[in-house]
């Protein structure tokens, strides 16, 4: 009884550990290639080709991070962290449908501003 145990909470722990480092729930393979949140257009393009369909969604405010790049004399260094800058800008929210056919899920990926914001699974896809 005691062995039957110890293997039921050993199947659990690595059921667990597993779960815990599998790939981001944002993220589904192309082929051979991964799409993560955060990739640009152009690169989810080149993995995936062309989306079966995509529409403009409108435009969004949001909130813009980018790195502060200061120029220093040649061969000096400098060594804190460097600093950020926000703004907010106005950007184009993109829609595409991704549909890989009967045996797998489609996949809608929301691009705000040129940079994947979101994925979501659809369900199953159909024969064209």
């Amino acid at each position: 009884m005691e062995q039957g145990i110890s293997k039921w909470v050993i199947s659990f722990a690595i059921t667990a550990v597993a779960l815990l480092l599998a790939e981001p729930a944002a993220a589904f393979r192309c082929g051979s290639k991964l799409v993560i949140d955060g990739m640009h257009e152009l690169e989810v393009l080149a993995i995936c080709g062309e989306p079966t369909a995509k529409r403009h969604l409108g435009y969004a405010i949001r909130s813009v991070d980018i790195s502060s790049r200061r120029l220093t004399p040649p061969g000096w260094t400098i060594s804190n962290s460097p600093g950020y800058t926000s703004f907010t800008a106005e950007v184009m929210v993109t829609e595409y449908v991704y549909n890989f056919g009967p045996r797998k899920l489609m996949r809608r990926l929301v691009f705000e501003g040129g940079f994947l914001a979101s994925i979501e699974t659809l369900g199953r896809g159909y024969n064209e």
